[in-house]
């Protein structure tokens, strides 16, 4: 039996930007392995499709020792059960993040007894969003230095074709 231990890193990534990427490097260097799961779901209506998502975050994690993206549907407790994980890794960007994520923690702890670990933004990415980054994009701005390479040129081709 392995004792390695698994996180999953869930979320939309519409689109990844380079908080996510934080993250995602902080977090594959505290698990021997770090899913990072692209949530689909129905109810949002999401700049990029699932596939489009996946193949940016794929791009931008690149080789990342440790690291496997993946999409999902459903509850996210469900999925990491699936997964084998134990943890879930989340964020916290800024103070009003906390009430929404514990109460998240809770609930997934209460259902399925899976735990949440936080890590805190990096002081130098923990403004940005992805709500933020789409916004931005839309109006013709420079995201660059906000998401990945791919993600911007990405983004300036999406944005170009809907206006």
């Amino acid at each position: 039996m392995s004792t390695q231990r698994i996180a999953v890193y869930p979320g939309v990534f519409d689109p990844v930007t380079l908080g996510h990427m934080d993250i995602i490097r902080r977090g594959a260097a505290l698990f021997g392995r770090l899913i990072v799961a692209v949530a689909t779901n129905p109810s949002k209506q999401s700049l990029f499709t699932t596939d489009e998502r996946l193949a940016m975050v794929r791009e931008a994690v690149g080789d990342t020792k440790g690291v496997v993206v993946d999409s999902y549907e459903g509850l996210t407790v469900e999925y990491v059960a699936r997964t084998g994980a134990s943890i879930i890794l989340r964020s916290l960007r800024q103070h009003s993040d906390f009430d929404y994520e514990y109460q998240l923690a809770l609930t997934n702890r209460t259902i399925s007894g899976i735990e949440t670990l936080f890590v805190m933004a990096d002081e130098r990415v923990a403004y940005i969003s992805s709500n933020l980054v789409r916004e931005v994009a839309r109006m013709g701005g420079d995201v660059s230095h906000l998401v990945p390479k791919n993600v911007a040129k990405a983004l300036r081709a999406k944005c170009a074709a809907t206006r």
